[in-house]
């Protein structure tokens, strides 16, 4: 079931704050917020309506609604092949496969991991907005964060901000990858193309990436990535500038030879819970396309 209010109980340290205090600090967004103020029964202490400027006392019990967001009248529920890794009132983790986009876009309206949610709540007669924090390319498989109500996301997107979700990657490179590095180099939009990145040192944003190698087998290298910043493409910019693309890039190392997609996956995903703040932590095995290279 999908959270519908949650429930604080006042601590001596919270004591004289106000519940719009009170709630900003436990990740209340003042949009969602405001929303809540003017829900009904949105906002009660002690079973009571309550505003927002009231200051609090300890032991106190303050409750909350959980607004439902905006729902996605254009979002259709399909039922497609769905590996969810963990799901709670709060949160949906899935493992997504390559080849499936996260949203629907031009193109790709009816087969993207948001219709496959979409489908997966709709059998339990419960709603879904898509709220992913944190995308994946189309042809990246792994790990895919959504928050399930408008909390969550407020939460989870602050979460990204102070870079308190970490993601690894698993990426397989072309050639023998150095034991072990940091990519600093800018990544800037390329002349004449909406997709294509390049580094850029002019015009780039700034981008560093941390490597691990792990293995090396007929010609290419597993590594372990880890981004210290979220620039599109990043990852497959950054490994063919050092001379060592991922295969199978459509954009950046056309060779299709072992694999039909750039051999790239979200492998772990760890975090806070946004509700109970509990650490979470999250791996998806390798996929078997990106398993062959290295047998």
């Amino acid at each position: 079931m999908i959270r519908t209010r949650i429930d604080y109980t006042i601590s001596a340290r919270d004591e004289g704050r106000t519940v719009e205090r009170f709630l900003r600090a436990q990740g209340f967004s003042r949009h969602l917020l405001i929303q809540t103020k003017y829900t009904e029964n949105g906002l009660l202490l002690d079973g009571a309506p309550v505003r927002t400027n009231v200051p609090l006392r300890a032991g106190q019990r303050l409750s909350a609604a959980i607004v439902s967001g905006a729902h996605n009248e254009h979002l259709k529920p399909v039922e497609l092949p769905l590996a969810l890794v963990y799901e709670d009132e709060d949160i949906v983790v899935i493992d997504k496969p390559a080849g499936m986009p996260v949203h629907p876009s031009q193109g790709h309206y009816e087969d993207t991991a948001s219709n496959a949610l979409a489908w997966h709540f709709a059998q339990q007669g419960e709603p879904f907005v898509a709220r992913a924090i944190g995308r994946l390319d189309r042809d990246t498989s792994g790990l895919v964060l959504f928050a399930r109500h408008e909390l969550s996301a407020c939460i989870l997107a602050e979460q990204m901000r102070r870079r308190q979700i970490h993601r690894e990657y698993r990426a397989i490179c072309t050639g023998t990858l150095p034991e072990c590095g940091v990519i600093d180099a800018p990544i800037a939009r390329a002349h004449g193309s909406t997709i294509e990145r390049i580094v850029d040192a002019a015009r780039g944003e700034p981008a560093v990436t941390h490597y691990t190698r792990l293995a090396v087998k007929n010609g290419f290298s597993l590594a372990a990535v880890r981004l210290e910043t979220g620039r599109t493409h990043q990852i497959r910019v950054h490994m063919k500038h050092i001379g060592h693309p991922l295969p199978g890039d459509f954009l950046y190392h056309p060779d299709y030879r072992v694999i039909g997609r750039q051999a790239l996956h979200s492998y772990r995903l760890a975090f806070p819970h946004p509700i109970t703040r509990a650490p979470m932590a999250f791996t998806a095995p390798l996929p078997q396309d990106m398993r062959q290279i290295l047998l």
